[in-house]
């Protein structure tokens, strides 16, 4: 009877702990596979896109955003322009998608001395700049990240800023070290803003941001990274692309992506940054954060010994896309559109779409096509950020629920079989209608270096549209205490009043004087722009998901108008 007992004691003890067991397995393959939320973005891209509002605006327009090339370079551009692509040093395209302000920097906004900030490539000027506006957007107090597990991913190359150092430097080589490294494309964001997580720059050519990404969400799924930064940066600081793949005949004589057009020649050189900020979703939930889309999937490879070491690979292609749905347990038919690598080359683009269509282009209604597209017929191939530029605009139209057009695509390739199934491209604009079903897109990258990625991204889920932490009601008042972290702020507690009494208080800052009265320019544009937005509300977001800085505004009114009218006076230097 007592051996019985025991037997049974164990018996339940072998089965409380296999339970036990189980429950930290399915913890785990959970956690493995949980969505990334994408919680802010910022962008710039050709066309004046300097924020993702204006790239959206350039994407339903319909905007072809190449231009000639920059005047403020150094560039000799009479010499360095010749149709015969036989001529040695030159280019027979003379046009682009540029930032003809890329060289702008507010270096002081960051503390960099304005003789380290010249030998700084303006690729890491740009991601200074973009990153702190996602981390705005996103409602994150950059202050609030000093001494975190936040991780920086990074997509770029070296640009060739810097490589041929002048006398007139006045002594500041030593800044190069740092200024050029594309290491520091990462570390410069992590020093600057105190972050601990991982820290890192990724170079796979074309696909360099889009990796990233999936590192990134790697990391967050494995605990390495509570937050991350996430995107990528070209600046053509030198013709050599240019000149290269003139030999090459690898590039658009206008300069324009045709992706999968009968008139594709190439693909059209474009500069551009754009940073994400992502979080595991039950952190986002839990932080109160606005989920703009999620990551539900993602995967990378390589073509291997393929049939060149640049040249694209359709098998492996094939086998990424079917790897990042079954990381997303989804199936061919679950995804509506794919934002496509579209380099616009002969060779690319054919081999490209039929790996579409042979991964997602089988088995799906009639009525309910795979559409196609790429953002590099607005904006040009703008190389390691060229994946982030497709996430971002996916993510667009999963919000606007509108798919923009591709330009330049009078006719589809002849190259591809369009027959062989339910793959459509995108040669007009079209609402992203859902009936019932959840809106997923694709989002290809594959780069020179042979590597290839897939993302699977879906709108928001419904129940992450409720905020942790609500606005101020009328008559309530909100502490909103500084960071005592925080770069050069005073170290104490500011009250903020939201709201009391029917009058509202808008709080505007910035580190100088002049950078408080453009703060106060651009709110008012914003806010004017925006009729549906309410008082309390941005009296909230003013005070309490922006860094404070030394010189500060305080716009008071009883209403929109006067609010609005206060910013107009601010900005125009005055007070009201």
């Amino acid at each position: 009877m007592a051996n019985e007992d025991k037997l049974r004691d164990y018996l339940k003890l072998v089965t409380a702990n296999l339970r036990q067991t189980r429950r930290r397995l399915a913890e785990v393959e959970e956690r493995s596979q949980e969505p990334i939320a994408i919680v802010g973005m910022s962008c710039r891209f050709p066309g004046g896109a300097q924020s993702p509002e204006k790239l959206w605006e350039l994407l339903a327009t319909g905007t072809d955003a190449v231009g000639a090339f920059p005047q403020d370079r150094g560039w000799d551009i009479e010499t360095l322009y010749d149709p015969d692509p036989d001529h040695p040093g030159t280019s027979y395209a003379r046009h682009g998608g540029f930032l003809y302000d890329a060289a702008e920097f507010d270096a002081g906004f960051f503390g960099i001395s304005p003789r380290e900030a010249l030998m700084m490539d303006p690729q890491q000027r740009l991601l200074l700049e973009v990153s702190w506006e996602a981390l705005e957007k996103a409602g994150i107090d950059a202050a609030t990240l000093r001494g975190t597990q936040t991780g920086v991913f990074a997509g770029g190359y070296t640009s060739g800023y810097g490589t041929n150092p002048s006398a007139e430097a006045g002594g500041s080589e030593g800044h190069l070290l740092t200024g050029i490294a594309t290491s520091v494309l990462s570390g410069r964001l992590a020093f600057t803003f105190g972050l601990e997580g991982p820290a890192v720059t990724v170079d796979t050519a074309c696909s360099s941001s889009l990796v990233a990404l999936h590192l990134a969400c790697q990391a967050l799924r494995a605990g390495e990274c509570s937050l991350a930064l996430v995107g990528g940066v070209t600046v053509i600081a030198t013709p050599a692309v240019f000149v290269g793949f003139s030999r090459q005949r690898g590039m658009s004589v206008d300069g324009r992506c045709k992706s999968f057009s009968a008139e594709a020649d190439g693909s059209g050189w474009a500069e551009g940054a754009g940073v994400l900020v992502v979080e595991r979703l039950s952190d986002a939930r839990r932080n109160g954060h606005r989920v703009l889309a999620v990551v539900r999937g993602s995967a990378m490879n390589q073509d291997g010994a393929s049939n060149g070491l640049t040249a694209p690979n359709g098998p492996s292609q094939q086998r990424v896309i079917r790897a990042a749905l079954a990381n997303a347990q989804l199936s061919p038919a679950d995804v509506d559109v794919v934002e496509a690598h579209g380099s616009a080359t002969r060779l690319g683009d054919p081999i490209e779409a039929e790996a579409l269509i042979a991964t997602y282009g089988q088995d799906r209604p009639d009525e309910r096509p795979l559409w196609l597209g790429s953002v590099k017929s607005n904006i040009g191939h703008a190389q390691a950020a060229a994946g982030v530029a497709g996430v971002i605009k996916m993510v667009l139209a999963l919000q606007n629920r509108q798919l923009p057009r591709t330009l330049h695509v009078e006719e589809p390739s002849p190259h591809v079989d369009w027959s062989a199934g339910e793959v459509q491209l995108l040669t007009e604009s079209r609402p992203w209608s859902a009936d019932g079903r959840v809106r997923r897109a694709g989002v290809s990258a594959f780069g020179m270096s042979g590597t290839n990625v897939h993302i699977i991204l879906e709108e928001t889920p419904a129940e992450t549209a409720v905020q942790a932490q609500a606005p101020a009601e009328d008559g309530e008042v909100i502490e909103a205490a500084l960071d005592d972290q925080a770069d050069e702020v005073e170290q104490a507690a500011v009250p903020v009043v939201a709201q009391t009494d029917g009058v509202g208080a808008w709080l505007v800052s910035g580190r100088t004087a002049e950078g408080l009265v453009a703060q106060a320019g651009r709110l008012q544009e914003w806010v004017a722009a925006r009729p549906e937005l309410n008082v309390p509300e941005v009296s909230w977001s003013l005070a309490a998901t922006r860094s404070v800085f030394e010189h500060r505004g305080v716009v008071v009114g009883s209403d929109r108008e006067e609010l609005l009218t206060g910013l107009e006076k601010l900005a125009a230097g005055g007070s009201a």
